[in-house]
């Protein structure tokens, strides 16, 4: 596969990600008064309305990176399963009402079984490592080309 294919077409998916994230946000916003933790349910959406802007924003300047196939297949889908998994586990705590052993502040006094925390837990906090990685990768792109 080559570079100068692949890097305008995750662009592109970035793109439609994030009109899809900007969708889901303002669809969620509709269902926040009927959701277990409402307060988690706000958090979500705004949470998705910031990362379909951020996916928006890092979808129009991909194409200008400077990554070999590899490094931006990793840099895309570490990108997309970070903003993904954070997304889950705000929206699965607002569903069960539970997230406070995460989530204190927006949880509140809403706490689920020892399950539903672990998954909150195990689905949230996969998500900074592969975050980390991607945005070091897009910023090695960005100074590798000179911009």
């Amino acid at each position: 596969m080559n570079t100068s294919n692949t890097l305008p077409r995750q662009g592109h998916r970035l793109l439609q990600i994030g009109v899809a994230l900007l969708l889901f946000s303002s669809f969620e916003g509709f269902a926040i008064p009927y959701l277990a933790a409402p307060r988690l349910g706000l958090s979500a959406h705004t949470l998705s309305g910031l990362q379909g802007v951020l996916l928006l924003a890092l979808g129009l300047m991909w194409p200008k990176l400077n990554l070999g196939v590899a490094m931006s297949r990793v840099a895309f889908w570490f990108l997309v399963y970070s903003a993904l998994a954070i997304l889950a586990a705000y929206v699965m705590a607002s569903i069960w009402g539970a997230g406070n052993e995460t989530m204190p502040l927006a949880a509140g006094a809403f706490h689920g079984s020892a399950f539903q925390e672990g998954v909150i837990k195990g689905v949230g906090y996969s998500s900074a490592p592969t975050g980390l990685i991607s945005f070091a990768l897009i910023l090695w792109g960005l100074r590798l080309r000179g911009t």
